[in-house]
């Protein structure tokens, strides 16, 4: 199994963005997705930076992967899909069946974003008869349905990918909620969500942390940890393992995940578990129950 970063998910400025990066070329994981994937009109990074990224990463002997929105909504975001599609160089995530069926289209092969809604191994198995190579599990599906996806009836001919830790992305909605907050229209929203490196937090009227405000995004407020499940992922035959960065310490999450899947030891790997001692951990779906829950 390998260790891959999933592209960042929050309005980070240019020079942070470039740092991070730069530091993700040093460390252990295998495979990183770039690109935004929330919103356009967050334009610190153009096509040509990503690209830029991307060759520098490739050069440090990284898997890149070009991530696509997951909600469009306008025809000069559809033409900055085809731009992504049409790189000529590094694969894509397709985020929505746009993405899908431009890959398809250009008679290319494609990764399946976990905000395409799979939810039975008859759709996945026609993605893969259109291109898909690799999907990633949505985030609010269960080990059970995995393990029947996987194993039912035959073993698929894709790979596997499994969202193990970060904030979780539940919902994209064509409204703003960052903007809205500070009292502005999605159109002039001054790019406010750059201000909230981590979203903005929500809570109940009992002050329990609910909510995670990302722009149009809407994120779990406590964070995924599945670091413990690497061994039955392992044995279920989950190809790859999905960090989410929140800030670049997320990149000791994946070095000192790579190192225990290096010594592959069962003991290692039960014993792998990163956030159990915090009180804003989750991994609900992953056991079939309410997302925020720890089990």
């Amino acid at each position: 199994m390998k260790i891959s970063l999933a592209p960042v998910s929050y309005c980070w400025d240019k020079a942070n963005m470039e740092h991070f990066y730069q530091q993700a070329a040093k460390s252990q994981v295998d495979t990183i997705y770039l690109g935004e994937t929330v919103c356009s009109r967050r334009r610190l990074l153009k096509f040509n930076d990503y690209l830029e990224l991307a060759a520098m990463l490739k050069a440090h002997g990284k898997q890149v992967v070009l991530s696509t929105m997951a909600l469009i909504e306008a025809q000069s975001e559809l033409t900055e899909l085809k731009k992504y599609v049409d790189n000529g160089e590094f694969s894509i995530e397709a985020n929505d069946m746009a993405g899908v069926q431009v890959a398809k289209q250009a008679n290319l092969p494609f990764i399946c974003g976990p905000t395409i809604n799979n939810y039975n191994r008859t759709s996945l198995d026609l993605l893969h008869s259109m291109g898909m190579r690799r999907f990633v599990m949505p985030y609010e599906l269960s080990k059970a349905w995995l393990n029947q996806v996987i194993n039912h009836p035959n073993k698929p001919n894709f790979e596997v990918e499994v969202m193990g830790h970060g904030f979780i992305p539940l919902a994209h909605s064509a409204r703003c909620f960052t903007a809205k907050h500070f009292g502005l229209n999605k159109d002039n929203c001054e790019t406010i969500c750059q201000q909230h490196p981590k979203g903005i937090l929500a809570q109940t009227q009992e002050q329990q942390d609910l909510l995670r405000l990302n722009g149009i995004q809407t994120q779990s407020a406590a964070n995924i940890d599945l670091t413990q499940e690497l061994m039955v992922m392992l044995q279920m035959g989950v190809d790859y393992f999905r960090v989410s960065p929140s800030s670049i310490d997320c990149l000791d999450v994946v070095n000192s995940l790579a190192s225990k899947l290096a010594v592959s030891t069962d003991d290692a790997l039960m014993q792998s578990s990163l956030s159990s001692a915090n009180s804003q951990a989750c991994n609900g779906y992953w056991f079939g129950e309410a997302g925020l829950q720890q089990v």
